[in-house]
C-alpha cells in the first residue's frame, strides 16, 4: 500500500502567482522576507509557506543552490524502484534456495 500525499492547500496557479509577485516586489520591499510578508498578507498565505515556495522557485530557476524539484522527484522514483528491485531479488534468492533444496532431495 502506497502512502497518499496530503492534498495541496493552495492551487498551483496561486502558488505560481504568489511567487511571481514576491519576486516582482522584493526590490521595493527591501528583502524577500519583507516581500513575502506583504504578498502573504494580501493573498492570505502564511509568510513562511510563501518564503519556502520562493526559495524552491529560485532553486528550480538555478539562481540559488539546492536540490531542484525535478531532481528530488527523480531521486524519489529511483529510491522506489531500488526498493522494488531489492524485494524482487529477495524473492528470487528464496525461490532459488527452495528449488536447490528440492533438487538435492531427488
Amino acid at each position: 500500500l502506497g502512502v497518499m500525499a496530503a492534498p495541496r492547500k493552495y492551487p498551483d496557479e496561486l502558488r505560481e502567482r504568489a511567487v511571481r509577485l514576491v519576486l516582482d516586489v522584493k526590490d521595493d520591499a527591501g528583502s524577500v522576507s519583507a516581500a513575502c510578508t506583504r504578498v502573504g498578507e494580501q493573498l492570505g498565505i502564511n509568510t513562511d509557506t510563501l518564503r519556502g515556495w520562493v526559495k524552491q522557485a529560485e532553486i528550480d530557476a538555478g539562481t540559488r543552490p539546492g536540490v531542484s524539484t525535478a531532481d528530488s522527484a527523480r531521486v524519489k522514483a529511483l529510491e522506489k524502484e531500488n526498493a522494488e528491485l531489492r524485494r524482487a531479488n529477495a524473492i528470487l534468492r528464496t525461490a532459488s534456495a527452495f528449488f536447490a533444496a528440492e533438487n538435492d532431495r531427488h
